[in-house]
């Protein structure tokens, strides 16, 4: 049975809805550059790299390869301003963000951090907190203020980031210290999401970890760095060509600071390196 009379157009008394191009997508934050520049560094007159330069690009994985005792963990400590935490230690240099020094007096060094995060080789979580409140640790070290629905929706982001969501989502009151080392570690990577880093910093994160956990670990590296910058030290070479898009190769002689040797692709670095000395290192003939 018809509703409408015979000839009667159903759509007139429809409202004419203005048709206009589609809204525009919701702004993403740009990926980050970070660039050393002739870094020089000092602990006391121990002099532990000489000029090193390296760009960072935004939105890829940077892995820094070498024997110990070569400078790369220094290096990194440097990109962040840890280096300066230490009495004796001293820098010449730059480290740029998007081509602004973060060591420029006019630079707070709260700002660096939290653009800057950092995840360590052993897995530090905060053992009295709980696990919700270590994600949202950084937060209070920083002065952000956040609602409840707000540090919810951190808490669940970050932990999905950090690839442990489904694994603590009905206990995230239970204590952080309480979980195994693997889930202990992307619970450190999530806390260091929650401050929202353009950089993200990892010395070493598998190192004490089992292989199971290390390819958890390395696929949530893989996902993070579609939005965030990251630089790993890892003496793992396997996992440096799995997760790395560049590496420079660091080098230190006997008595002389730490160099880079050399750097660029992480294919090219592997398959066909320009110097003879990264060739024997990433074949395992030393190191």
């Amino acid at each position: 049975m018809s509703l409408t009379q015979p000839g009667h157009d159903a759509t007139a008394a429809l409202p004419v809805v203005p048709v206009g191009p589609p809204d525009p997508p919701a702004p993403t934050r740009p990926l980050a550059e970070i660039q050393a520049r002739e870094i020089t560094a000092w602990f006391g007159t121990h002099k532990v790299l000489d000029r090193v330069s390296l760009t960072m690009r935004a939105g890829g994985i940077t892995a820094l390869i070498g024997p110990s005792g070569c400078g790369k963990s220094t290096f990194l400590r440097i990109l962040n301003r840890m280096h300066e935490l230490v009495p004796s230690a001293q820098l010449a240099g730059q480290v740029l963000l998007d081509g602004e020094d973060i060591y420029d007096p006019s630079k707070r060094l709260i700002d660096a951090r939290r653009s800057i995060g950092m995840v360590f080789q052993k897995p530090n979580p905060f053992p009295a907190m709980s696990i919700r409140e270590n994600v949202l640790a950084g937060l209070k070290l920083t002065g952000t203020k956040a609602s409840k629905s707000e540090r919810d929706a951190l808490v669940e982001s970050c932990l999905v980031k950090g690839g442990l969501w489904n694994e603590v989502k009905d206990r995230l009151d239970a204590p952080g210290g309480g979980l195994s080392g693997g889930q202990q570690q992307r619970l450190c990577i999530a806390r260091s999401l929650a401050i929202k880093p353009r950089v993200l910093l990892m010395d070493e994160p598998c190192s004490a970890l089992d292989p199971t956990s290390t390819r958890v670990i390395e696929e949530t590296m893989l996902d993070l760095a579609r939005e965030v910058t990251i630089v790993i030290v890892t003496h793992n070479m396997q996992q440096a060509a799995r997760v790395s898009d560049q590496c420079a190769f660091f080098l230190a002689s006997q008595g002389t600071p730490g160099i880079i040797v050399e750097h660029g692709d992480t294919g090219a670095m592997f398959s066909s390196p320009l110097d003879q000395r990264t060739n024997d290192y990433v074949n395992g003939r030393f190191g």
